[in-house]
């Protein structure tokens, strides 16, 4: 369960240049956080670069037809999520295993070949102003959603419930949500480059409420081990 604050939330640079880690099915969000296992050369070398430097990397998502370049550069798209590695280990064979918390949303501005892996000059994406008070509506849309129905007899959804009713903004616990709870990876992706937390909001409570009602959907369906940061 994650803290009330985020005074020690890690920040991320714009200024420099920044790893990218490419997968087919993995969207990242902000706050969430992704174990990783790392056995490829190219990213076993990232590995090791960005945890002797700044231990970020961002999370990018290819695009289809991305196996005829897997090897190259296949095409991704352009919204990345930057993550902080929290913690890792370094096997004997020299794979990699380590957890990785999304702290950005980020635009690709242009790709920069330094390195044996992909790197990429990034900038924030800028979200409209959007104050607490101007997700009171959403946020109290998500506490019925939990409350009720079959989601208020599930672990991992009583958990974003209590998240409701703390201090975490509802813009994280929206991207938490995401992350966890929604299996489709293009959806995911449009949540993640949506720059306006309304909209992200809306969009979520939506497809939880289609969830609801889906006879295809049981409690098996939920992760049982949510990554709640």
């Amino acid at each position: 369960m994650p803290d009330d604050q985020d005074d020690n939330k890690p920040q991320w640079n714009a200024s420099t240049a920044v790893p990218l880690f490419p997968l087919p099915n993995v969207v990242l969000f902000p706050r969430a956080v992704l174990p990783l296992h790392i056995f490829e050369e190219r990213y076993k070398a990232m590995t090791a670069d960005a945890l002797g430097g700044t231990k970020q990397i961002a999370m990018a998502l290819l695009k289809p037809g991305w196996e005829k370049n897997y090897d190259g550069a296949a095409a991704i798209e352009p919204v990345v999520c930057v993550g902080t590695i929290l913690a890792h280990e370094r096997l004997s064979d020299g794979k990699y295993n380590f957890l990785l918390q999304g702290i950005a949303r980020a635009r690709v501005v242009r790709e920069v070949t330094l390195h044996p892996y992909r790197t990429a000059e990034l900038e924030p994406v800028v979200e409209p102003p959007c104050l607490e008070l101007d997700l009171s509506n959403q946020r109290r849309h998500l506490i019925s959603i939990f409350s009720n129905g079959r989601f208020s007899s599930v672990p991992l959804c009583r958990k974003f419930l209590e998240m409701l009713g703390s201090h975490i903004s509802t813009s994280d616990i929206v991207d938490l949500v995401a992350f966890n709870l929604i299996d489709e990876v293009p959806v995911k992706q449009q949540l993640l480059a949506e720059p306006d937390p309304r909209k992200r909001a809306n969009r979520v409570a939506g497809i939880l409420e289609q969830m609801q009602i889906l006879p295809s959907l049981g409690d098996a369906g939920f992760p049982e081990n949510p990554n709640l940061n």
